[in-house]
């Protein structure tokens, strides 16, 4: 929780298909009073088009991003209001390598990059840095914080296998975008909050996404009467 020194939670947006994951995290983060720093990788900017039909724009991203969270998981527009909540919200370039995240002396908690494309994965285990996020995730991993890597992809090659197992060995938490069914999920947003809870319970973020497990069989199962 803030604390008077923002110390943020730094959010990476790949380009895999799953741009509603991401909405859903930051609306947790956010919900949970975290400062959050986004950054957009250009790749995703064309999956968030294709997804929402939301033109994510350097020079006007804090409206952009407005409507992107208030977009339901099932497309429908102004589904959640988020207005109130954007104003701890910075945003950096993905081509801005001098950015503040770029450098382990910046102050954060941790980095989530969700959705994580295979293209992201290879090149934070490679440690390639060709962008702000693959940058960030670097620093992130050599300050031991936390990183969390929400991968999307099906089926997994045997290179993309290996990568995450270094992403594992290195002390970041793998995480597949795998929606779970005991939830209750009647709705497709209950599934993109699952997964967005389990990202934010690896962060160690409270959030009330999901139902959780309680030991209890058929518990989710609507009751009559």
């Amino acid at each position: 929780m803030n604390d008077g020194k923002r110390t943020p939670w730094i959010v990476g947006v790949s380009g895999a298909s799953g741009t509603p994951y991401a909405a859903a995290v930051l609306r947790g983060l956010l919900a949970a009073g975290e400062s959050v720093d986004l950054v957009v990788s250009r790749a995703s900017r064309l999956t968030l088009l294709d997804e929402t039909g939301i033109s994510f724009r350097d020079a006007h991203w804090r409206e952009d991003l407005a409507a992107w969270l208030a977009r339901g998981a099932d497309g429908k527009p102004d589904t959640f209001d988020v207005a109130d909540r954007l104003a701890d919200v910075r945003y950096w370039a993905a081509g801005d390598l001098a950015a503040g995240p770029s450098s382990g002396s910046y102050p954060a908690k941790g980095m989530l990059v969700v959705p994580a494309s295979t293209a992201a994965v290879a090149g934070v285990a490679l440690g390639l840095s060709k962008d702000l996020l693959q940058r960030v995730a670097s620093v992130t991993l050599k300050e031991r914080r936390p990183l969390v890597v929400a991968v999307r992809e099906t089926p997994l090659n045997g290179q993309t296998l290996r990568h995450m197992v270094a992403l594992d060995e290195a002390g970041a938490v793998v995480l597949p975008a795998s929606p779970a069914f005991y939830a209750g999920a009647t709705h497709i947003q209950d599934l993109v909050d699952f997964v967005a809870g389990r990202v934010l319970d690896a962060a160690g973020v409270p959030h009330r996404l999901y139902r959780r497990w309680e030991g209890e069989l058929g518990g989710a199962t609507p009751r009559s009467g």
